[in-house]
């Protein structure tokens, strides 16, 4: 079956965001980015989780939705794919690790209620990397307000994103294991990974392939 929408993930770091623009740009796919930068409460959260994890999880919540309920809707006959660095589910993982129990209890009804509205992709993708390698690959890239975040958390995130898959074998997952690839510096790592993506099949639960 041919994709139509594609989702990329993985853990903070893992590199789902420049892969996602490759990707699209390769097969002149519609790109979705997630958007946190302009998100007035994500350093507030880095600085003071427990004071912010509420608010900043609510607002999230509320951009994915309306940002992936716009343009999964609004497809193009030009570019019939649609790549996207990110799934509504991700909120849910987050929220979990993030929230107090109270709390999450109140923000998985929310979700609940939007959740069945969202379009679910043909293939879930998933980049893992140990956690010292997204450590190093956050402190490559500079951002201030994430230079505070903890091996714990990471590893907690992780945790989140598998216990998802198994709690829904109802999607196709591929988690890729590319420890040992550089897909940005060398061209043969990048077309490894499209290769895997778009020339195999995948049966529904969690397939895994390592390079």
């Amino acid at each position: 079956m041919a994709l139509r929408y594609l989702v990329i993930e993985g853990n903070i770091g893992a590199g789902k965001t420049t892969l996602s623009r490759m990707l699209a740009e390769k097969f002149n796919a519609k790109l979705v980015l997630e958007q946190f930068a302009d998100n007035p409460f994500l350093p507030k959260f880095y600085k003071n989780q427990e004071r912010y994890s509420f608010p900043l999880e609510l607002s999230f919540l509320a951009e994915r939705y309306k940002q992936l309920n716009q343009e999964l809707r609004s497809g193009s006959l030009f570019q019939p794919l649609i790549i996207a660095d990110y799934f509504f589910m991700k909120s849910l993982i987050f929220a979990r690790n993030t929230l107090a129990e109270d709390e999450y209890h109140l923000y998985r009804q929310i979700f609940e209620i939007i959740y069945q509205s969202i379009p679910k992709p043909d293939l879930y993708v998933y980049l893992h990397l140990p956690v010292d390698k997204l450590i190093g690959n956050i402190k490559q890239r500079g951002r201030d307000y994430e230079q505070t975040i903890s091996a714990s958390y990471l590893d907690n995130i992780q945790r989140g994103y598998f216990d998802f898959f198994k709690q829904h074998p109802e999607y196709a997952f591929l988690v890729l294991d590319t420890s040992n690839l550089d897909f940005v510096a060398n061209p043969s790592d990048f077309n490894k990974i499209a290769e895997a993506i778009f020339n195999q099949h995948y049966k529904k639960g969690i397939n895994r392939l390592s390079f």
